[in-house]
């Protein structure tokens, strides 16, 4: 039950006065929410403002700077109608000592404006100035009072981020109503901690946030915004935690085994085993042999050789006399994993069986029937696997491909089907360690650094789109020696909205350059049969150069391709360019990675770039890349799968994550169960951030 001291804040937003149905739908979409329904009072509360207007900012008309906002005060001299059935504007012009500004409207009713303006009144108007031709304008003030009235504007009010038809005032209001709800709360920081970090309380904290008195209130590091920054920190440490105590508390089967199996395996490797993926094995092995379940996340750069890790692990579950699963996010990377892994299992006597939702009838029942009597020993396939229909003989290991597709509540899910594998998620986007505590802080982390051997560096160099000829040149050349090459470019076909270079032109290009038969072009509009069929076609070397979007960025696998070109490579974000990269240099020759790049680049687009040109190291990469863009984009990306936090920064409060996990861990042992004064409060805390499932989990016990 949510403590009753949180029910103000858990009304729907409609119970605000002055909020009808209309007006809670555009605060949900504004909040993030579902629909009106989803959306209470808290969520307002965690609204933050990005930035606030000063109105103690008064220059006088002829000292205001061009597009910024400033109060003026000065007498109305004239109202300038638009003709009828124009488009025109309606302006109304009033002067002070020092110059005379044109307040503009468009669409507005004239008889409002006489009596909001009336002609020789003393007015203020505070909005942002424009200046054309020496003449100052301000189109739609924000305020517009007579200067009789004035005590009615504030002075600084806080800028919110809007949808369409939601204005600034009306959300204001909503706002204020909301704050006037704040119940005082019982502290759930620990009181040296709020002393050290100068932390205001909770409910003064978010006041704080909406009623910011100069721009040093706004700014991340402003002590309201840390104090919740690091509340919302701490929820999410504290649920992963309580998430990682359940899974534990289903006892593992230990696993323990000679490792007869995975000889055979690595006996049949034409390659031998990095010096990581060994000690990624050995981090694996002494985790199944534990008493509690293994809950690891194995990161691997583009080519580290992940999946020959999860078949090692895989096989020690197949000896113990359990089965082993390798879940995939798509159908196309399962049959890969499936065409990479039957070889090496055959050799050690493994038998292997892919199912995924493109597998029906019959052959569906065959499989299912060949996983429940145990004969089954390793199963791939997509999220097919978990569905009720199927149950398994002896499940002992689940390994996961890329992670987000997976989050905490599949996991879960795969609990309470009564089935306690140990788990092995794995993810070939390098997150950088603050992305990884904040969305996996309740796993192991194993890391894959080398490439395997053989492998040589990718030269990786930056062209401007003018030397284009050059480079159609050099792969005139390649092709006629017999090498392999990709084409990337970021569109389907010519939009006049952006002038990007489209695949299916570029096709047509390089066709008539270097001669149809040597090129193929793939991309995510054509069905998977077509793209097999271009795809096999490159393999077995009939096409030479195959230009495609960005459909290639995971898992395609032709080892004696060494060209890699990316067409406006200004567009794309590293971590992309990266994956991308990490389809050549996969065999024995030499590989280059052209960026071709539209100038002038901003100063991101050149430090991205110079990045990725110095640099192979995936997870140097990926900390750049939160550097450049900030977690909102990799996270808008859908990149990585981490929580979006509605107040909190990794980069702005990094050093706050790390506070909250050593504190929720603390918590945790000395109150596991959250029953002393402290761990109430904190439940308090966990309902506030709807946590709500996580203390669902204390109370399953």
């Amino acid at each position: 039950m949510r403590p009753a001291v949180l029910d103000p804040l858990f009304s729907p937003v409609s119970a605000l006065a002055g909020v009808g149905p209309k007006l809670a739908d555009m605060i949900a979409k504004v909040t993030g929410r579902e629909d009106a329904d989803d959306c209470r009072v808290v969520d307002l509360l965690f609204h933050a403002p990005f930035s606030l207007i000063d109105r103690r900012n008064r220059p006088g008309i002829a000292l205001a700077p061009q597009g910024t906002i400033v109060t003026i005060e000065g007498r109305v001299d004239r109202h300038m109608p638009p003709p009828a059935r124009t488009n025109q504007p309606y302006r109304v012009f009033l002067h002070d000592e020092t110059g005379e500004l044109a307040l503009t409207f468009f669409r507005a009713k004239g008889n409002w404006l006489e009596k909001t303006l009336p002609i020789d009144e003393q007015v203020m108007v505070s909005g942002k100035v424009d200046w054309f031709n020496g003449r100052a304008s301000m189109i739609h003030p924000d305020f517009m009072v007579k200067v009789s009235e004035a005590e009615n504007l504030p002075l600084v009010e806080p800028v919110y981020p809007l949808t369409a038809g939601l204005s600034p005032k009306t959300l204001r209001k909503a706002i204020e109503h909301a704050v006037a709800r704040l119940p005082e709360l019982a502290e759930w920081i620990d009181l040296n901690l709020t002393q050290r970090q100068s932390f205001p309380s909770v409910s003064d904290a978010f006041r704080d946030l909406h009623d910011p008195r100069d721009a040093a209130d706004i700014d991340p590091q402003a002590p309201a915004r840390r104090r919740l920054a690091y509340d919302e920190f701490l929820a999410g440490q504290v649920s992963l935690a309580l998430v990682r105590q359940k899974i534990r508390k289903v006892p593992g089967t230990p696993i323990r085994v000679k490792g007869d199996i995975a000889a055979k395996i690595i006996a049949a490797l034409p390659f031998s085993m990095t010096a990581s993926q060994k000690r990624a094995v050995e981090d694996i092995l002494k985790d199944m042999a534990g008493e509690d379940r293994m809950l690891r996340l194995l990161q691997g750069d583009v080519g580290a050789g992940k999946t020959l890790v999860a078949l090692l692990s895989m096989a020690a579950a197949v000896e113990s006399g359990g089965q082993a699963v390798l879940m995939a996010p798509t159908e196309i990377l399962a049959r890969q994993h499936f065409a990479t892994i039957a070889k090496l299992a055959d050799a050690a006597g493994i038998t292997v069986d892919i199912l995924t939702g493109r597998t029906k009838g019959k052959e569906r029942e065959a499989i299912s029937e060949r996983i429940a009597s145990g004969e089954a020993q390793i199963i791939i396939g997509t999220h097919a696997l978990f569905q009720d229909t199927i149950s398994y003989h002896n499940l002992a290991l689940a390994v996961v491909d890329e992670q987000h597709r997976f989050g905490v509540h599949q996991r879960l899910r795969l609990t309470s089907k009564g089935i306690s594998p140990h788990m092995l998620v794995m993810t070939a986007t390098p997150i950088p360690r603050t992305l990884v505590l904040a969305a996996f802080g309740d796993m192991d982390v194993s890391k894959l650094t080398e490439k395997p051997a053989g492998r040589k560096p990718i030269q990786t160099v930056t062209v401007p789109t003018e030397r284009l000829g050059d480079i159609v040149g050099r792969l005139r050349s390649a092709v006629a020696e017999g090498k392999k090459a990709y084409w990337i470019c970021p569109l389907v076909e010519e939009s006049d909205v952006v002038e990007l270079m489209s695949a299916e032109e570029r096709f047509a290009i390089l066709a008539r350059e270097l001669g149809e038969k040597n090129v193929g072009l793939v991309h995510g509009r054509m069905s998977g049969a077509e793209k097999d069929a271009v795809m096999a076609a490159f393999k077995s070397g009939e096409i030479r150069l195959l230009v495609a979007t960005t459909v290639v960025e995971v898992g395609v696998d032709v080892p004696d391709a060494t060209i890699m070109v990316i067409e406006h490579a200004e567009r794309f974000g590293l971590a992309q360019l990266h994956q991308l990269r990490g389809r050549v240099g996969r065999g024995a020759d030499a590989s280059t990675c052209i960026l071709l790049y539209k100038g002038p680049l901003s100063e991101t687009g050149h430090a991205r770039l110079s990045i990725l040109r110095d640099s192979e190291d995936g997870f140097l990469i990926a900390e750049e890349d939160l550097k450049l863009r900030g977690e909102g984009e990799l996270l808008g990306t859908r990149q990585s799968g981490t929580p979006g936090f509605k107040l909190a920064s990794l980069e702005a409060h990094a050093d706050l994550l790390e506070i909250a996990r050593k504190d929720a861990s603390y918590l945790l042992e000395k109150d596991p169960d959250l029953t002393s004064e402290r761990g109430e409060a904190m439940r308090v805390l966990l309902y506030l951030h709807r946590r709500d499932e996580a203390i669902r989990f204390l109370r399953a016990g």
